[in-house]
């Protein structure tokens, strides 16, 4: 990764992976406190046209390589190897006969939707725990730079469609979050749709009824519900075990009374689906999990 291609990744989901969200926002800007140093009012303004901060409280501003410079008090060669370490939802990579494929703006053509039937593929979701939830899924074949690709899609409100297989991790089209709705008056929120597909495999084995889903595809993504949360009695939320997720439940819990940290169940483990692959609660006689 270079600058350029750091910089063209929204700084949102930056400030996200290091667990800061915006105290208020809107489609131009937003403002979160101080990333820097601690203050009780948000001086840190976000311009979403134009991907560029501006610290109002020190004077200084600039693109995602300066903020992370100063974040990290590292040079630009050392900021270029943290974020090739982060995986960006916006700048995923695939690795597939040693070439990578970067994002994916409209340099790609689908050839192909149908049910999921290669037989890489089906071992893929065998290895995920998931192989019996291709109902919510499909087998995608697209061309990208003179080359054809395959994966498992699952699709999300925009059209588009989030990739995934043993090398690959993007996004064909614009990239949005996947709603499901059946009517109910409860919902629950999925940062990823193999931890929706996960809960799906033990929805029944946990004595959880189906309700209303909504899954992020990226936990930056967050505050992109806020208003689809208000007409639901009760909220489940479902979201990795880490910093950003952590930040992201806070959130939703603070606008929310009524919204609940489900993440009790995998305590122990990074996501659901890690739970799933580890813990095997199939297996168990007996699981017991209720709403704290």
């Amino acid at each position: 990764m270079n600058c350029k291609q750091f910089n063209s990744i929204p700084l949102e989901e930056v400030l996200l992976s290091l667990g800061h969200l915006p105290t208020k926002q809107n489609e131009k800007e937003a403002w979160y406190l101080n990333p820097f140093a601690n203050e009780s009012q948000a001086s840190f303004k976000l311009d979403r046209r134009l991907n560029a901060w501006y610290l109002h409280s020190e004077g200084i501003g600039g693109n995602n390589t300066d903020f992370m410079r100063k974040y990290l008090n590292a040079s630009v060669s050392e900021v270029l190897v943290w974020a090739e370490n982060h995986n960006f939802s916006s700048f995923q990579n695939q690795n597939i006969s040693n070439h990578k494929v970067e994002n994916l703006p409209k340099t790609y053509d689908v050839v192909e939707v149908k049910n999921v039937q290669h037989p890489a593929l089906l071992e893929y979701l065998n290895e995920r725990k998931v192989q019996n939830q291709t109902e919510f899924l499909k087998e995608i074949h697209y061309r990208m730079n003179d080359k054809n690709y395959f994966g498992i899609g699952f699709k999300n409100d925009s059209g588009g469609y989030e990739i995934r297989n043993k090398y690959s991790k993007i996004c064909l089209g614009k990239k949005d979050i996947t709603s499901i709705e059946n009517g109910s008056d409860s919902l629950r929120v999925f940062e990823g749709f193999f931890d929706f597909l996960s809960f799906k495999n033990v929805e029944s084995f946990l004595e959880k009824r189906p309700s209303d889903y909504i899954i992020l595809n990226s936990v930056s993504m967050v505050s992109n519900i806020k208003n689809s949360l208000e007409n639901y009695k009760n909220i489940e939320l479902y979201f990795d075990n880490d910093e950003a997720g952590n930040r992201a439940v806070e959130m939703i819990k603070n606008e929310n009374q009524n919204a609940v940290d489900c993440r009790v169940l995998y305590s122990d483990f990074k996501d659901l689906n890690d739970w799933l692959i580890h813990k095997n609660p199939s297996n168990e006689r007996q699981v017991r999990y209720r709403r704290r």
